[in-house]
């Protein structure tokens, strides 16, 4: 049995030699890249009001360029969560969300490659997430961002885990309407 297992460590070892040092993904931006993400309150009707049914930030794309939403929604177990999670095109950052959050930007025609990846910790598929996809000018996109609880405890001693998937926009909207406005700029 001793034998055994230092045969495969041995070649645990010689395998892990041959991994690639980069990432293995250019979807995401460089590690060096930290955000400082700052939510906007909105004002939220008075109890008995409806809502006037307009989505701050949702606007027509220009005709030649998509609009791209990304909203955080952080699931109901985590209350005093705060995190960041940045927001990559084609391999340059272009924002961060924190807690139940949006904010969007604009892109050209075209196939893109987008990255959901934690700003804390290292870096694992775990907490990096990827999503493709080809723009159209004139029209809007909207993907969702998922924080989990790897450990399925709200007690503490969370390992956060990336979910990113493109979501229809009748969702987008509503995300929208019922979340802050997340503005970000690198941390200097």
């Amino acid at each position: 049995m001793k034998i055994l297992a230092a045969f495969l460590l041995l070649c645990a070892g010689a395998f892990g030699q041959n991994r690639p040092t980069t990432k293995p993904h250019t979807a995401c931006g460089s590690e060096n890249i930290q955000y400082e993400v700052k939510n906007e309150k909105r004002e939220k009707p008075a109890k008995g009001e409806k809502s006037d049914g307009s989505n701050p930030g949702v606007a027509e794309a220009a005709s030649e360029r998509a609009e791209i939403f990304v909203i955080e929604n952080l699931r109901a177990s985590c209350l005093l969560c705060d995190t960041t999670t940045r927001i990559a095109m084609d391999g340059t950052w272009v924002g961060a969300t924190k807690g139940n959050s949006y904010f969007s930007f604009p892109a050209d025609a075209g196939e893109h490659h987008l990255c959901a990846e934690l700003q804390s910790g290292a870096v694992t598929p775990e907490t990096t997430s990827l999503a493709g996809f080809t723009a159209d000018g004139g029209k809007t996109y909207y993907f969702r961002v998922r924080l989990t609880d790897m450990n399925n405890s709200a007690k503490g001693g969370v390992d956060w885990g990336v979910d990113f998937e493109p979501i229809d926009s009748d969702e987008g909207q509503f995300l929208i309407s019922s979340y802050e406005m997340s503005s970000s700029h690198p941390k200097k």
